[in-house]
């Protein structure tokens, strides 16, 4: 079957915020989109505030009753590759997970599933990824290793050729009674070893360290990629959430985030994400799915 490029399988779309998103989306050209949910519902809602939705070549409507329906029937358009990007609309999180994970047409691939977030940050003349602040909650050494693959992947798609990755901790000094030293220390081992490739691993890094050259210089952190992190690895789901809130809600950052490390990518925003960054979390998916 021939794939269909740039559709979304959108799991229980009868959502203000989600359509506002699939419209923007259309809008601008970026993809199509197979909406599943009842169809009454669907149309009642889009005609009320996207009417020119409802007859757009790019939108397509398929009756789905309930969530674990609406869940495994968009899993199932992106197994057989009628869609190439899922993403969940108006149910929980869980449900789409175990539809995901289904061994007969999920989308496992042996590997782990982890949260990628791009950042625009005004000052900065690069993106900042953040990984994982969604999904693992204390990864240990092998899963910050898959979780770095599936961030390093994601930043090549969209033109990072190799990206640096800083496995952030306190301090930048490896000291045994803190594990993030020890894991970041074992992480750039394994990087200089050829177990995780296509990118450059240093650390043990604290934050400034890794993002500002000035404070790298000032602790004595040498290199041509002192300071100049692509992708920040968080040690444990608090620091990434933390991390995370503080750009968007301090620093007023643009963020996009998908789950990597499935057969295709997953746009699993929250009801608290904006149209926008549910926009540019379809638009990371996109140029991500169109790499594999």
């Amino acid at each position: 079957m021939e794939e269909k490029q740039n559709d979304v399988a959108v799991a229980a779309a009868a959502d203000l915020e989600v359509l506002e998103a699939v419209n923007m989306a259309i809008t601008r050209n970026i993809a199509s989109f197979s909406l599943f949910d009842d169809e009454a519902k669907l149309k009642e809602m889009i005609g009320a505030h996207y009417p020119h939705l409802l007859t757009h070549p790019k939108v397509k409507l398929i009756h789905i009753k309930g969530a674990v329906q609406a869940a495994n029937a968009a899993v199932k358009s992106v197994f057989v590759k009628d869609s190439n990007v899922l993403m969940k609309g108006h149910i929980p999180t869980a449900v789409l997970l175990k539809a995901v994970l289904n061994e007969d047409y999920g989308l496992r691939t042996g590997s782990i599933l982890s949260h990628v977030a791009a950042f625009e940050i005004e000052g900065y003349d690069r993106l900042i990824f953040i990984t994982d602040a969604g999904m693992n909650i204390a990864p240990d050494l092998m899963q910050k290793a898959q979780i770095i693959r599936n961030a390093v992947q994601t930043a090549r798609a969209v033109g990072i050729e190799t990206p640096v990755v800083a496995p952030l901790a306190a301090v930048e000094v490896i000291n045994p009674a803190m594990q993030a030293t020890m894991d970041s220390a074992a992480l750039a081992a394994m990087n200089r070893r050829g177990q995780i490739t296509d990118c450059i691993i240093d650390g043990p890094l604290a934050l400034d360290n890794a993002i500002s050259p000035t404070a790298a210089e000032h602790k004595g952190i040498t290199g041509t990629t002192a300071g100049k992190a692509d992708i920040l690895l968080v040690p444990n789901i608090e620091a990434g959430n933390i991390l995370y809130k503080s750009l968007v809600y301090f620093a007023k950052a643009k963020v996009g985030g998908i789950i990597a490390g499935a057969k295709a990518p997953i746009v699993l925003t929250s009801r608290a994400d904006s149209a926008e960054s549910k926009l540019y979390s379809l638009a990371l998916a996109i140029k991500t799915s169109a790499t594999r």
